[in-house]
């Protein structure tokens, strides 16, 4: 599963996300599946991705580079793995409730992992678009957030998607999309997308998800 997302205030932002998740696909299909070691491939991946984007704006001023922020999600053997950089996020829904989701290289998730104000708060933070790192950019390889392996169970949905999605709506929303006795993930994650689109109007951003229902035992 991948999300690419497109800095805005940034030069060719979506060629920069089209060029990143190009890159991270082709990685994967040349692959042998399963993955040997899944950690290891998702940051070479990404660090892959990253100098691909460099690369588009090595010979422009650094504020007009290339930039994307990315959320990737590998499934396999019962499990997922996630890799992300920037404020791109995977959610793991179970039982119409959000289990766990990615944490953003934001400043304001520093606030909220310190306590100074809390996801509510973070919604409308002046602050919430600053993002602290991305692919592109500077050469130096971007911090990014690489998990273990997260068990699955039958029933569970997996969510990738950019801020434009998440933002504006509360855990309880994203948990719509595993809605019990739903299995058209399609419709959920349509219905989700134009709830985030009417809350954050007229300032709606990038709406990108991809979603995953796993049946395994």
């Amino acid at each position: 599963m991948l999300v690419f997302d497109g800095m805005g205030g940034h030069s060719d932002g979506a060629r920069a996300a089209e060029t990143g998740l190009k890159v991270v696909q082709d990685l994967f299909m040349e692959t042998t599946l399963p993955v040997f070691d899944p950690q290891g491939f998702l940051y070479m991946a990404l660090a892959r991705a990253h100098d691909e984007v460099v690369g588009l704006g090595r010979d422009l001023a650094v504020d007009f580079r290339p930039r994307a922020t990315c959320a990737i999600c590998l499934v396999q053997e019962h499990g997922s793995f996630w890799a992300h950089i920037g404020d791109s996020r995977i959610y793991q829904v179970r039982d119409g409730r959000v289990l766990a989701r990615s944490r953003d290289h934001s400043h304001v998730e520093v606030l909220i992992q310190e306590g100074a104000i809390t996801e509510e708060e973070a919604l409308d933070h002046p602050m919430r678009n600053f993002v602290e790192c991305c692919i592109g950019g500077d050469a130096p390889v971007p911090d990014m957030s690489i998990t273990g392996k997260r068990d699955l169970r039958s029933g569970d949905v997996l969510l990738a998607c950019s801020d434009g999605l998440w933002s504006g709506l509360a855990d309880d929303d994203v948990a719509q999309i595993g809605a019990a006795g739903d299995n058209n993930l399609v419709n959920n994650l349509k219905k989700l997308s134009i709830q985030a689109i009417n809350a954050n109007a007229p300032y709606s951003d990038n709406t990108t998800g991809t979603a995953l229902r796993w049946f395994g035992a």
